[in-house]
């Protein structure tokens, strides 16, 4: 739980230990998130089905949404999710090959 606002951080050594236990908690989001990845394509069929353009412009259009609504830039919100989600298409299309690399032997 955060113990400061930024406004109440008097030294470098506050703002530090506040963006370290922010970093904490992004990664155990990020392995939440990386958990759902990993069951879609247990769930897909074919390599192909990895990348969803719809779904992709859905995604991002929801974060740039919700960046403006907390006074981010949005164009900061996109790149980190665009950088995310071309891992886990490769991510996902890597293990889509080998299981259906595995079923032509």
């Amino acid at each position: 739980m955060k113990d400061r606002k930024p406004q109440d951080c008097t030294s470098m050594e506050h703002v530090r230990a506040e963006i370290d236990q922010l970093d904490e908690q992004l990664i155990d989001l990020v392995a939440e998130r990386f958990g759902y990845v990993d069951r879609a394509w247990q769930l897909k069929k074919n390599p192909e089905d990895a990348t969803v353009p719809w779904r992709i412009n859905e995604v991002i259009a929801k974060v740039r949404a919700r960046a403006e609504d907390k006074a981010i830039p949005p164009q900061l919100a996109e790149a980190l999710w665009r950088q995310m989600i071309g891992w886990f298409i490769e991510y996902e299309m890597e293990n889509l090959e080998n299981r259906s690399d595995k079923k032509d032997v």
